[in-house]
């Protein structure tokens, strides 16, 4: 089925050289991203912070796998193409911007469905890309545009999939680089050591330039970001109702992967963090074989993605509702220093701020001894994403806010995270949408869940 866009395209009827508008007809499936205002955005802020210069840019290659193709973040951060093989070639002193595309493979479509070509004639109505061309003239271009001494951007930061995150790709770089049996260079440091050998040119890394503008959310960000949450806090409801000693952890995770797609989320966030008794108090726990036993605390932190915009929700509650008064002490206390982390969000303050604000009350409480992490992060296309800490917070940056204690003794280990978006007074915590209250979470458990009625 297809689809018609409220452009137009030329085309001849006869031998007259009077050509009549017909309309271009788009794929169903086709979509660009956030909509090609907000990538087109993002390419031109991205051109004036670096001022002058070509810059080059490539989408990643088809899956090595049977499994979906997931682009690139960054390069999907400036295009909003979901498909294999494209490059992007701008020039920030003219705003001149080049799409290269691979010619059209229809056997590979019919296997696989529609993908991004040189010869569809709807790219610039859904894209704004104006000048599209072959992938085969990509090295011509190249030759004709950049001479030696030119300087040439590009991100050397790692590709980021989903589920992906800078943290862990940079140091897996690092470490095939470095092994004596691997050697590989990453494909971005083999992009600009082409691009120095090849055509002689002077690489520069842009990707400061993208960090500080991905740092500030736009309101198409928020608004994924928002959907994220709300698909994140909808799952974690559902595993806190169906919560019961004698399932297993993997029994919660499944279950709210479940409701993430089911609310058309592209996939997880990041792996589900879903531990109870001794697990709870393993920061990045992610075997989940455990059973659940009875009186245990459990913690899940698991959230999904959403057009490439991810979320980050952590909650805390006994397997069988019932909080102990040690689980309560402990609980009462996060939840009072998150509260605080929140009520110091605001513009011109610093994420350090906020952090100190959390950390306050844990220790006035007198349990300083069992503060095992910070209490924020970054959080946008990445769970942990990029940005510059020390620097002033404005509308538009959005955060984690996520203390936590860790009773080894007592196998008891309690975080409770939300995401929040600065706005011009304060915050807007995006996670609401799942209680944090004990009475709610109790009440919660002794209700009828998904998996009560499995069995």
């Amino acid at each position: 089925m297809m689809t018609f866009l409220p452009v137009f395209a030329l085309a001849f009827l006869s031998s007259d050289t009077t050509p009549v508008d017909v309309p271009v007809e788009v794929p169903q499936s086709i979509t660009c991203g956030l909509g090609k205002e907000f990538h087109m955005g993002r390419r031109s802020a991205l051109r004036s912070a670096v001022g002058e210069g070509l810059m080059v840019f490539r989408g990643l290659i088809d899956t090595r796998d049977y499994l979906t193709f997931q682009q690139d973040k960054l390069f999907w951060y400036l295009t909003g193409i979901e498909s294999p093989n494209v490059t992007l070639v701008m020039d920030a002193t003219s705003g001149t911007e080049v799409l290269f595309l691979p010619n059209k493979n229809r056997r590979g479509e019919s296997w696989e469905g529609e993908k991004w070509d040189a010869g569809d004639k709807w790219i610039p109505a859904v894209s704004g890309f104006q000048d599209v061309r072959s992938s085969d003239s990509l090295m011509e271009y190249l030759e004709e545009h950049i001479a030696a001494g030119d300087t040439v951007w590009t991100s050397m930061a790692p590709h980021v999939e989903l589920a992906g995150c800078f943290d862990r790709a940079v140091p897996y770089d690092r470490k095939v680089t470095g092994d004596p049996l691997d050697g590989r260079q990453s494909r971005e440091s083999a992009l600009a050591m082409q691009l120095k050998d090849r055509f002689g040119a002077k690489v520069e890394n842009c990707g400061p330039q993208l960090d500080e503008l991905r740092r500030v959310k736009t309101s198409e960000e928020i608004d994924a970001m928002r959907r994220a949450a709300d698909i994140g806090a909808e799952a974690m409801v559902e595993a806190i109702r169906s919560t019961r000693p004698g399932l297993g952890e993997w029994d919660l995770s499944a279950l709210m992967t479940w409701v993430h797609l089911k609310g058309r989320a592209a996939g997880p966030a990041y792996g589900a963090i879903a531990g109870c008794g001794p697990n709870a108090n393993v920061l990045h726990y992610m075997a989940v074989t455990r059973p659940l036993g009875p009186s245990e605390m459990l913690l899940i932190d698991y959230a999904p993605e959403y057009n490439h915009y991810t979320s980050d929700i952590t909650r805390s509650w006994p397997t069988d509702g019932v909080f102990t008064p040690r689980m309560a002490e402990l609980y009462d206390v996060v939840l009072e220093s998150q509260l605080a982390g929140i009520a110091a969000v605001k513009p011109g303050g610093t994420i350090g701020d906020v952090e100190s604000a959390c950390a306050k009350v844990l220790r006035d409480r007198g349990f300083g001894d069992l503060i095992r992490h910070g209490a924020c992060h970054f959080i946008g296309m990445e769970v942990h994403d990029v940005g510059d800490y020390q620097k002033k917070l404005v509308p538009g940056v959005a955060f984690t806010v996520e203390p936590g204690l860790y009773d080894t003794k007592a196998n008891i280990g309690i975080r409770i995270e939300d995401v929040v978006v600065v706005t011009e007074d304060g915050c807007e915590v995006l996670s609401r949408g799942v209680t944090k209250v004990r009475s709610e979470i109790s009440a919660l458990v002794a209700e009828i869940g998904i998996l009560d009625r499995t069995e």
